[in-house]
């Protein structure tokens, strides 16, 4: 499976946006988008030409990243949100949001996305009962999402749920139910606008697509 090696912090410094790639060290002294608040490499504090194109660009960049996605996988789901009825960007952000991994992260059962793509790579979550190994997977109304049995008693996953940090960091979404008793989680509906991220201007990703 392709994924970008590139070093998660300079993708954050690049974007000029903490994205939480790295978990619970994006909120230590470690964080070195703290640390060094400008571009990575040679020319990063030199004040840069600011256009049309390179803005639209960098969201949809910033938005590929937050999502641990590459070029072709995320333009895929672009063509895929195109062909829905509604806006463009709303569905596309729609998907984004009912991926697996990322409703994992949501429910507080990863410290990152990253984390929960490792997680669901191995096998440890299930899907209205039934095992899934993939990560891009979208989610509807009424699945449940949950640790798999054999892996609730894992030392990852104990860490994990008794991590007060995580919790606070991560809030449960008002389109998700969290029974945190039992390890798992309902999709009780659709995530509409307000459910989701606000930092992200998607008709800017649209205007870049539509070029």
């Amino acid at each position: 499976m392709a994924k970008n090696k590139e070093a998660k912090c300079k993708i954050c410094r690049r974007e000029g946006v903490k994205l939480f790639l790295k978990g619970e060290r994006c909120n230590s002294d470690k964080c070195s988008f703290d640390r060094k608040p400008y571009s990575p490499g040679l020319h990063g504090r030199e004040k840069k030409r600011v256009t049309e194109y390179k803005i639209q660009l960098r969201e949809k960049q910033k938005t590929k990243a937050m999502y641990g996605m590459l070029e072709r996988q995320f333009s895929i789901f672009y063509k895929r949100a195109d062909l829905k009825k509604g806006a463009t960007g709303e569905n596309l952000l729609r998907m984004l949001e009912c991926r697996l991994d990322n409703v994992v992260y949501r429910l507080g059962f990863a410290n990152s996305r990253a984390q929960a793509r490792q997680l669901i790579n191995h096998r440890h979550f299930s899907v209205n009962g039934k095992g899934t190994d993939i990560p891009s997977f979208i989610v509807k109304e009424g699945d449940v999402v949950a640790v798999k049995e054999g892996s609730r008693d894992a030392k990852i996953f104990k860490e994990i749920m008794a991590d007060e940090n995580i919790a606070a960091r991560i809030a449960t979404p008002a389109w998700l139910e969290l029974n945190k008793d039992e390890m798992k989680g309902k999709v009780i509906r659709l995530p509409e606008r307000e459910d989701l991220p606000q930092d992200i201007k998607e008709n800017l990703i649209v205007e870049l697509y539509s070029k």
